[in-house]
């Protein structure tokens, strides 16, 4: 398979997960006084609607208020979400054995600190992949750097422990590992356009999780980095 043949169906399961988005929006799943394994829910059961999916690369995420602050291996308690509330979604829905992961961050009410973190990291995401575009040997690590300093930038916290990691053919987790290599991450001193051990380019997603843990907001952020 060709590079751009690979790159097309990324980007075809990634347009997929954006219009699964969209509906998400337009359906009123998003709403204060249900719980987010209700939406959950809700989302999987319109995801098997429009396309049929049932399989999944990595647990679905929905993070309400609180929930919000923590990283993507957190596994906290059921919140009910309340009005005037931050709410993102990380989905990694399997299109025909390509993965996506597409996370988006909504606002139920007017908070102009809730709509502010949800609009910066939109904003950061756009300053991460010019960053990446600009230079041709960075390293997970430089990547990850700046976006660190992007989150203070904008006057946030980062607040996961990665910007990002590997995308592909379903599975690639079982086929790369857990290793840091894999990862947009501090101590992933890799140039990021290295290909993989069989000699293939690699793609990636980059991550933007900011937070204020006085407030107890975050926002989150993520598509395909290496798909035009």
């Amino acid at each position: 398979m060709t590079q751009t043949t690979r790159q097309a169906l990324l980007r075809e399961a990634e347009n997929k997960a954006l219009a699964l988005f969209s509906a998400v929006e337009e359906r009123g799943i998003l709403r204060s006084g249900v719980t987010e394994k209700t939406i959950n829910r809700e989302v999987y059961d319109l995801a098997f609607d429009m396309y049929g999916i049932k399989k999944y690369w990595h647990k679905r995420i929905v993070r309400a208020g609180r929930n919000t602050l923590l990283p993507y291996r957190e596994n906290p308690p059921d919140l009910l979400l309340a009005d005037d509330d931050i709410v993102f979604l990380d989905f990694g829905p399997i299109f025909e054995e390509w993965e996506a992961d597409f996370g988006r961050t909504y606002v139920i009410g007017h908070d102009a600190k809730k709509l502010k973190i949800a609009a910066d990291v939109a904003l950061a995401w756009e300053e991460g992949k010019t960053y990446f575009e600009a230079n041709p040997h960075v390293t997970g690590s430089e990547l990850f750097a700046y976006m660190v300093k992007l989150a203070a930038k904008y006057g946030w916290e980062f607040g996961g422990p990665h910007a990002g990691h590997l995308i592909g053919e379903f599975p690639h987790e079982s086929v790369q590992g857990d290793e840091v290599e894999n990862y947009i991450h501090l101590d992933n001193q890799l140039d990021m356009r290295e290909p993989d051990q069989g000699g293939r380019p690699r793609d990636w997603i980059l991550e933007v999780h900011f937070v204020d843990r006085e407030l107890e907001i975050g926002g989150f952020f993520e598509q395909l980095l290496t798909v035009d």
